[in-house]
């Protein structure tokens, strides 16, 4: 990896609380980061190929992600997929990537247990001190593992919770000589979603759905951290349009809005303002969030917009597009996906793309990359 590169990286990693202080100086709205922000990239290629829409979409064992309401909605007993996306391969680096793997189990047609895991590796990283010269090589890594408990209401509305363990190991011991011991950061969280499907077999019709993700303490990467970092407690409503043509063909149109419910940092930054900011009670700082960006037009500046298309001919063969928004002051990632599915009897294959787009520190790492995902239904129907 380019040396350049690898220090940008370590530094933003490592003091993402940082990275929210110098923005906060240069006026304007801060950008509301958090720790272990792999737990907000999309872990599987259908909901990709969709600019990331995937709360409302019908359900597949992926629906484990975005919306664990949605699974005791599917046909088969049990489910497995599994996902491979590389990181940062549009500017040439081959070690960094995600991998998830999902899976479920129908206890009833109307309840399921499931589990699924992330594990974001890092690759190589030569840590440096200000003036170039080499400290030492770690391997960075992030992983989280959750189990899951969904049922249906009604034939129409399903409920979910889930449990969630959290390990985000981005160095260990004293890597640039500071004094500071870095260790793994751990967190506990929880997920509660909901599903509502109206969707017709013959006629189509739409679904809606919510999911609260992320809903845990703060993590820390020293031993003697007084101030801790919020892991990403997220928001995400969705609703989804099918239109079905004939038994051969239709098309589905998905909208989903994200919010993180992470206290938006001060804009003025002193010592005292950020030890506030970061001392803050955890459940009154999901509750804030929604009204401490200094006007509703910020507020509605801190919403993530993904919005996507998916065509099936014979429920064999898929076409996706999408479109994700994301506001300048927050990053400024705006692009376009697109992806394909094939599904064979018990096989599922999906593939999606994410079109190149911005430069320098808004291009998408997934630009001009492919995700690939594999999905095997397993048991029989539980259809009565």
């Amino acid at each position: 990896m380019n040396r350049s590169v690898l220090k940008l990286i370590a530094v933003s990693l490592i003091s993402a609380c940082t990275t929210n202080n110098l923005l906060a100086q240069s006026g304007g709205l801060p950008v509301v980061t958090t720790a272990v922000p792999m737990l907000r990239i999309s872990a599987d290629a259908r909901t990709g190929g969709m600019g990331d829409a995937g709360i409302a979409t019908a359900p597949d064992v992926n629906s484990v992600f975005n919306n664990l309401a949605k699974i005791p909605f599917l046909d088969k007993q049990a489910g497995i997929g599994l996902t491979y996306s590389p990181w940062l391969k549009d500017i040439g680096v081959t070690d960094v990537y995600l991998l998830s793997g999902a899976g479920y189990y129908k206890l009833s047609d109307n309840q399921a247990i499931s589990t699924s895991i992330r594990y974001f590796n890092l690759g190589n990283i030569q840590f440096v001190d200000y003036n170039g010269n080499p400290l030492s090589s770690q391997n960075p890594r992030e992983f989280a593992w959750d189990i899951g408990y969904s049922r249906k209401l009604s034939d129409n509305m399903g409920l979910a919770i889930a449990l969630r363990y959290i390990n985000s190991k981005l160095a260990s011991g004293d890597v640039n000589n500071s004094g500071v011991n870095y260790k793994a950061g751990t967190s506990v969280a929880g997920d509660i979603s909901w599903f509502y499907n109206n969707v017709r077999e013959e006629t189509g019709g739409w679904a809606f759905g919510a999911a609260i993700t992320n809903l845990g303490n703060k993590i820390a990467y020293t031993n003697d951290a007084t101030e801790k970092d919020y892991i990403p407690a997220n928001l995400g409503i969705g609703a989804a349009y099918t239109k079905v043509f004939d038994e051969y063909n239709k098309i589905t149109f998905a909208l989903d809005v994200n919010k993180l419910l992470v206290p938006t940092p001060p804009t003025n930054f002193t010592d005292s303002s950020l030890e506030v900011y970061r001392s803050k009670n955890l459940v009154s700082s999901w509750f804030s969030s929604f009204g401490d960006a200094g006007s509703f037009s910020n507020e509605l500046r801190l919403l993530q917009l993904s919005g996507g298309a998916e065509y099936w001919y014979n429920n064999q063969f898929a076409l996706r597009a999408g479109y994700y928004y994301e506001d300048e002051s927050q990053g400024d990632l705006q692009y376009f996906s697109v992806g394909i599915g094939l599904k064979y009897d018990i096989y599922g294959l999906n593939f999606s793309y994410l079109v190149p787009s911005g430069s320098g520190t808004t291009r998408n790492p997934l630009s001009n990359t492919i995700r690939f995902g594999v999905l095997f239904d397993l048991g029989k129907s539980t259809k009565n």
